[in-house]
């Protein structure tokens, strides 16, 4: 643990003198990455925001405007329905994306218009009918 820089002492030389502390304790050694240039730069192209971007990706995280997130959660729904095992399920899937289209619907959130509107479950479900006959 480190120690808290004295009053009187300058920030930059206690700074300094931490880190060449450390380094001769060897803490620095055996650094993932170590002696490897920065991820992007291999292109010419430096992005500021590379640690940002990477730790999003690790994490399974991305950041889209609600009504994007919505229209691939929508994709998604119909999807899941299209492979669902019961009609009950289609509809409940289908009824369930439904409300939140409707909620973005009048009650619009920053970002890109939505361009969708709910789906219509009977449609939904004679088409997952009519797939799951030619099954």
């Amino acid at each position: 643990m480190t120690e808290r820089k004295p009053p009187g002492v300058d920030f930059e030389s206690w700074v300094d003198k931490q880190i060449r502390e450390a380094d001769k304790r060897g803490e620095f050694a055996d650094l993932p990455g170590a002696g490897e240039p920065l991820p992007g730069e291999m292109d010419g192209t430096y992005d500021e925001l590379w640690w940002v971007k990477r730790k999003m990706a690790r994490e399974g995280f991305s950041v889209l405007p609600p009504t994007l997130a919505l229209r691939k959660e929508a994709e998604d729904a119909l999807e899941a329905a299209a492979n669902a095992p019961s009609e009950r399920v289609v509809r409940r899937i289908v009824e369930e994306i439904n409300v939140k289209i409707r909620d973005v619907m009048f009650k619009p959130p920053p970002g890109p218009p939505l361009g969708l509107k709910p789906y219509d479950v009977e449609e939904v479900v004679r088409q997952w009918r009519e797939r799951r006959a030619e099954r």
